[in-house]
């Protein structure tokens, strides 16, 4: 999440992130290292948070400080401008990442944990549910914020609650009927009705069913090698680009007839493969991206009157 912002930290608030976090905290930090994509700008500080305690503080004082922050997890669905990343981006991947299994059917994961590991952790234990996500890279926090899904799941069928870290550094439990899905995004409400999209998610909650670990195994490959067959290798992307529009053929089937299979700019080209992927052929800036972006909206636009919605979250300056 980024909260609106274009201040530039300031000498005194570097030195007091750099004696909180230490190595943990890296200045003009380019977050071509940090996405799918390969590409984007320096972000003006990069912090990797290691526990809950780290990131509540980091919260607090950001809010203190009035500064803008982005949460990034694995760096997938996202795509940083060549100008960067103004204020903070913040990572959980290398410390809040646990998983657990919480009664019969219930498991807990941390926002920085793996969206695959939590997939593979809920086979082993006998637990359906949660296959759909198998293949999607990212992180658990990450596929909660968006929603993530394929194959006629999502996670709205299968999260019973979260924990966030609200901007004053409370920690709220939000159950269900505080969620409010919708095809890539959610919205987080308290029991007041109050919108807490300021807020950090810590933690989720994932209801699931009994089912053997066999059956689940067999159903997991048979998805992976669905995925591997129909989606681009080689060449680093940020998965699907466009949203699928309701009720019509999909973003990758309108591209395709279109004739968006393979448009280049530069080194960013429409994957031959999934019309539905961008990919960066080694090179490519989001500058590129963005202009193969305009280039395939405007075709399938004029050829079906279809407006095609970025799905990958676009960022920076």
């Amino acid at each position: 999440m980024f909260l609106a912002g274009v201040m530039t930290i300031q000498s005194e608030l570097k030195k007091q992130l750099k004696n909180r976090f230490f190595d943990r905290i890296r200045f003009d930090e380019p977050m071509a290292a940090h996405t799918t994509f390969r590409v984007g700008g320096p972000a003006d500080a990069f912090v990797t948070v290691t526990d809950e305690s780290e990131m509540i503080y980091l919260v607090k004082w950001l809010k203190e400080n009035d500064l803008p922050f982005f949460i990034v997890g694995g760096g997938t669905n996202l795509l940083v401008r060549d100008a960067g990343i103004r204020g903070v981006v913040i990572s959980m991947a290398k410390g809040l990442a646990k998983i657990s299994r919480q009664g019969t059917t219930m498991l807990s994961a941390m926002a920085g944990g793996s969206l695959n590991a939590l997939c593979r952790f809920a086979i082993n234990h006998g637990l359906a549910g949660l296959n759909f996500a198998l293949g999607i890279p990212g992180t658990v926090g990450g596929a909660i914020r968006m929603n993530a899904g394929a194959w006629k799941g999502d996670m709205s069928n299968v999260l019973d609650s979260i924990r966030i870290i609200c901007p004053d550094g409370r920690i709220e439990s939000v159950d269900k009927t505080g969620l409010a899905f919708s095809y890539r995004s959610l919205l987080i409400s308290d029991a007041n009705g109050r919108d807490l999209a300021a807020s950090v998610i810590i933690e989720g909650r994932f209801s699931l069913s009994p089912q053997s670990p066999e059956s689940l195994k067999e159903e997991a490959d048979s998805l992976l090698r669905a995925r591997k067959n129909s989606q681009p290798t080689g060449f680093a992307s940020a998965g699907c680009f466009f949203r699928n529009p309701d009720n019509l053929e999909s973003a990758g089937k309108l591209i395709d007839l279109a004739g968006g299979k393979g448009l280049r700019v530069g080194d960013a080209q429409v994957s031959t493969k999934h019309a539905n992927f961008i990919v960066n052929r080694g090179r490519a800036t989001a500058e590129d991206i963005l202009r193969l972006m305009d280039i395939v909206q405007e075709a399938v636009f004029k050829k079906f009157n279809i407006t095609l919605e970025p799905e990958v979250k676009i960022v920076g300056d």
